[in-house]
């Protein structure tokens, strides 16, 4: 097999298709942004600081694909008839799966074009959401499936599904001492540990705190507030209706439990651009 981007002297050049006969091309890619459960939340009902995010993002995937060959030096310049993204929400998985399809009539494929859809897409999103959660990861960027063209038509090999376990799992078995060690961490006596997200951070002037167990007046998300307020009155603004707050990372309103150990993060609703 030789590479067709590299010459009879083993430079890079752009390859020739005028000779080539005209098809239909198509390609389909896939990634997938994984995020915190409480950002997820907030991108399906639309509380994001940025704004209508998915909508974003599929804009971008598509412009990304009609200008693949500004971005990879020896794409071709194609005239894309159609580019499509996209997006699912995996409460299960806590990320937004991203899918892009592109088509042409024409001399070349379009898989660059759909790889390039998709990651720009996938950059949106995390651009759009960074400002609640900048631990988000993005992987599984991937070509799915190709048709048309001189190589004729490809599709990835689905993954094969987990044998079932037969014997007892020593990586299970091993994780059990370190569940016990964070059991016996966590005791009458732990704080409740704080974080303020996005403009709150700015305005309390830090990002998190920890709040000692005996402090709360009630073992709730409301407690919790009231703790803080009697700790400093700058943090009166969170009994505004509008401040949201996440436990472990679920959403969570005033009448939720909380324990020692867990975390609460407090963060606006912000909308606009």
């Amino acid at each position: 097999m030789t590479l067709t981007h590299l010459n009879a002297r083993g430079e890079a050049h752009m390859v020739d298709v005028a000779d080539k006969q005209e098809t239909r091309r198509e390609a389909r890619a896939r990634g997938s942004v994984h995020m915190q459960a409480a950002t997820l939340a907030l991108l399906s009902e639309g509380g994001l600081p940025k704004g209508d995010v998915l909508a974003t993002a599929r804009i971008a995937g598509i412009q990304a694909a009609k200008r693949t060959h500004e971005l990879i030096p020896l794409c071709h310049a194609l005239a894309l008839s159609k580019v499509t993204i996209e997006f699912t929400l995996d409460e299960a998985e806590s990320c937004v799966h991203v899918e892009a399809f592109c088509r042409l009539n024409g001399r070349t494929g379009v898989e660059m074009e759909a790889l390039t859809a998709v990651s720009v897409a996938c950059l949106t999103l995390y651009d759009m959401c960074k400002a609640v959660d900048k631990g988000m990861t993005i992987d599984g960027v991937r070509l799915e499936e190709k048709r048309g063209g001189r190589s004729g038509d490809w599709s990835r090999e689905p993954m094969p599904e987990p044998a079932a376990a037969t014997s007892r799992d020593p990586s299970a078995e091993a994780e059990k001492p370190a569940e016990a060690e964070k059991s016996a961490a966590i005791s009458p006596t732990s704080g409740v540990k704080i974080q303020f997200l996005a403009e709150l951070r700015e305005r309390f002037e830090t990002a998190e705190c920890v709040l000692e167990w005996a402090r709360l007046p009630s073992r709730d998300i409301a407690g919790v507030k009231l703790a803080l307020i009697n700790q400093d009155p700058k943090y009166k603004a969170l009994l505004n209706q509008r401040v949201l707050c996440a436990r472990n990372e679920a959403m969570s309103q005033n009448e939720a439990a909380v324990a020692p150990g867990d975390e609460i993060a407090f963060f606006p609703p912000v909308t606009g651009g």
